[in-house]
């Protein structure tokens, strides 16, 4: 606050305040303060010690509404309180040099050999104070951890040193139309409280749009590799076909096979490789699981891949649309850009929390939600009750500990990185977390069931695969 801003606000508070009491006292933030001194129209006493932007002036705010805003008070605030609950304001100083208001208090006439007490407003940047000071002048209380010598507890006040009461570079604050420069002031801070509100949220919602842009880009991606790591379904099914095809007159060496590829253009001689140990009937038979595996995590990928894009486009044309509103200060957009975003989150928020005690719940790479037990009973409640039959369920083989459950939507093959991701959390929460590969068990939840009288936890599998990892926590976790 300029020197001749505060200047003429101490002049105002020395024709309203003397003889005033203090009143309540509301403690508004850990460094400001609003003091009733009983002036009706002209409203309550504002302190501000933050050091960005120390201030003081008398602002309109109704009792109920800083009721609201305030918070416990503090130990400076109850001092205050006790010290001058019964004094009365005799007069308002302002020192020549610094930025500094003093409050001098005097008892009610019917009290004897009441001290002189101060309440002095340090308005100095970083050591920007407020300090309650006995009848010698030494510190009894201050609002933020004093700096500096005489700005300590029980020593006698002092000033803080030219150089370390920052000189303010605020312009003077203009009276204008205003009728007191209370108010001018009050008016001025509010614009520049607006301004910065207006800045975080600004600030704010574009880093969420780059996040969640950032994510979605980091999705498509790891769709895309999943897509090549897929290989050609067509290729499969061909392989088939032509072990079929040749069934009688294939020329077999080992895992070597050489057919007539009856499906090309001169039928010419070609040389597969299959299993060695396998037949050629078998070895088609798994190209064909292969075929069907392929073509529906294809499908799949790209109808994912498909969503991904059209959220991408969706959420560069809100950024585009943010960056504008930001740039025009349309505070209208953005807090309707904000009250969108709000109610998206609390939609999802309230999706995914339908709360399933004793649980984590994390959300793997390509999007699946993965929960994991915590207690035996946890784990009873998350796998028989929680999970759904066509759901993934793992757990550490040969060791107490965690059961995990990757929810399946739409009914489909789990993406290996997924499963990989999921076991790692198993082994993570198992007993064997501490070494390095721990072999996980994993299944549908269709094919588990509880034996009967048996311990919290304890499963039976009618079938399962297994993998081997290290034990990890490395996605992001939701709740």
């Amino acid at each position: 606050m300029h020197q001749e801003t505060l200047k003429t606000i101490v002049a105002e508070f020395d024709d309203l305040l003397p003889g005033k009491s203090l009143g309540r006292v509301f403690h508004l933030s850990p460094a400001s303060l609003a003091i009733d001194f009983h002036l009706r129209q002209s409203g309550l006493l504002f302190i501000s010690a933050e050091p960005a932007a120390p201030r003081l002036y008398l602002m309109k705010r109704s009792i109920r509404e800083l009721e609201r805003k305030a918070i416990s008070p503090s130990p400076f605030v109850q001092a205050l309180q006790a010290a001058l609950g019964d004094a009365a304001v005799s007069s308002v100083t302002k020192d020549d040099v610094e930025r500094i208001v003093r409050f001098h208090f005097t008892a009610p006439p019917a009290t004897v050999a009441w001290p002189l007490t101060t309440m002095v407003a340090q308005l100095t940047g970083r050591s920007a104070n407020l300090f309650l000071l006995d009848g010698d002048q030494r510190i009894v209380h201050a609002l933020r951890r004093p700096l500096g010598e005489g700005q300590q507890v029980n020593e006698q006040y002092k000033p803080p040193p030219q150089s370390a009461a920052r000189i303010s570079h605020e312009p003077i604050i203009p009276l204008g139309s205003f009728q007191t420069m209370s108010e001018a002031a009050e008016e001025h801070y509010r614009q520049l409280e607006a301004e910065d509100e207006f800045k975080n949220a600004a600030s704010k919602l574009k880093e969420q749009v780059r996040r969640e842009i950032s994510r979605r880009e980091k999705l498509r991606s790891n769709l895309q590799k999943d897509l090549v790591n897929h290989g050609d379904a067509d290729a499969h099914k061909l392989l088939g076909d032509l072990l079929l095809a040749n069934i009688a007159n294939a020329k077999r060496a080992g895992d070597r096979v050489t057919v007539t590829d009856y499906y090309s253009e001169g039928q010419p001689d070609i040389e597969l490789t299959i299993d060695g140990n396998k037949s050629l009937q078998e070895a088609a038979a798994e190209a064909f699981s292969r075929y069907g595996k392929a073509k529906r995590a294809v499908g799949e990928i790209k109808e994912r891949l498909t969503r991904v894009d059209r959220e991408l486009d969706e959420l560069k044309e809100k950024q585009t649309k943010l960056e504008e509103a930001i740039a025009s200060g349309d505070a209208a957009i953005l807090i309707s850009f904000a009250e969108g975003k709000q109610k998206t989150v609390a939609r999802a928020k309230a999706k995914e929390s339908k709360s399933i005690p004793g649980t984590r719940r994390y959300r793997s790479s390509d999007g699946y939600e993965v929960i994991v037990g915590k207690t035996a009973r946890d784990n009873d409640n998350l796998t028989f009750r929680v999970a759904r039959p066509n759901d993934l369920w793992l757990h550490a083989g040969d060791y107490p500990g965690s059961h995990v459950i990757v929810r399946n939507v739409n009914r489909r093959e789990f993406p290996q990185r997924t499963v990989i991701e999921a076991a790692q959390l198993a082994a993570k929460f198992s007993q064997a977390s501490h070494d390095s590969k721990v072999i996980i068990h994993y299944t549908r939840r269709k094919f588990l069931s509880k034996p009967k009288g048996s311990a919290p936890g304890l499963v039976r599998m009618s079938t399962f695969k297994t993998i081997a990892v290290e034990p990890a926590e490395n996605i992001e976790r939701i709740m």
